[in-house]
């Protein structure tokens, strides 16, 4: 889709300058046309005022330091009422088409949450195939790497924390385990300084032992 361009202008060239190589007005007609073209690549047919104002800009007056010439002029731009109404039903399919992609990226993203969590995705799956409950396995053993879809807001180092705690504690199975396990941690936390944190860990401990931060780290 097109402009229509109508320019105006003046070119002239300093007293001491004479042309060496050709007709100074063909030297004008030819940089108003390409600053004109090198404008309106950047702006729609349906952008009929801005794109005027910023060709008049370029075109108002400028210098070409091979030949000496200076030239002013004005610009007009209009648009056939065909061309306008394409540029505007390719807007519309284009908007159309980011939204339709917009509802795909959300509808996967959504899936990929569900199947990242074993416990959406097994209600998912029975409640989306009821009759195909002997393939959990195979969708469990397939999709056992697949993580959950990355959110920009979302704290992921806490999520690794929270992770590795859950299995820090899954791995202690003995009284004997679970009280070294808060004793470090009761001594790592005021090392740290995190005074409540460690009162909060030592009131784990045993009664009949005591406080882990008389302990030397």
């Amino acid at each position: 889709m097109f402009f229509t361009v109508y320019i105006n202008g003046a070119w002239r060239l300093p007293d001491d300058e004479t042309p060496e190589h050709c007709d100074p007005a063909v030297r004008a007609r030819h940089q108003a046309r390409d600053h004109t073209r090198h404008t309106l690549s950047r702006y729609s047919v349906l952008d009929l005022p801005a794109a005027q104002d910023a060709v008049n800009v370029a075109v108002a007056r400028w210098h070409d330091p091979d030949t000496g010439l200076d030239m002013s002029g004005t610009v007009q731009l209009t648009v056939e009422k065909r061309q306008r109404a394409l540029a505007e039903e390719h807007l519309r399919a284009e908007q159309s088409g980011d939204l339709g992609r917009e509802e795909i990226r959300r509808q996967l993203t959504f899936l990929q949450r569900i199947l990242a969590d074993p416990d959406q995705r097994l209600v998912w799956w029975i409640d989306k195939y009821p009759d195909r409950l002997g393939e959990l396995k195979e969708i469990e053993d397939a999709l056992q790497r697949i993580k959950p879809p990355r959110d920009p807001t979302h704290n992921v180092l806490r999520d690794e924390i929270v992770r590795f705690i859950d299995q820090l504690l899954s791995d202690i199975r003995t009284p004997q385990q679970r009280e070294v396990f808060l004793r470090a941690f009761a001594q790592t936390l005021e090392a740290l300084g995190s005074a409540e944190l460690k009162a909060a860990a030592t009131q784990w401990l045993p009664a009949n032992h005591p406080d882990s931060g008389s302990a030397t780290v």
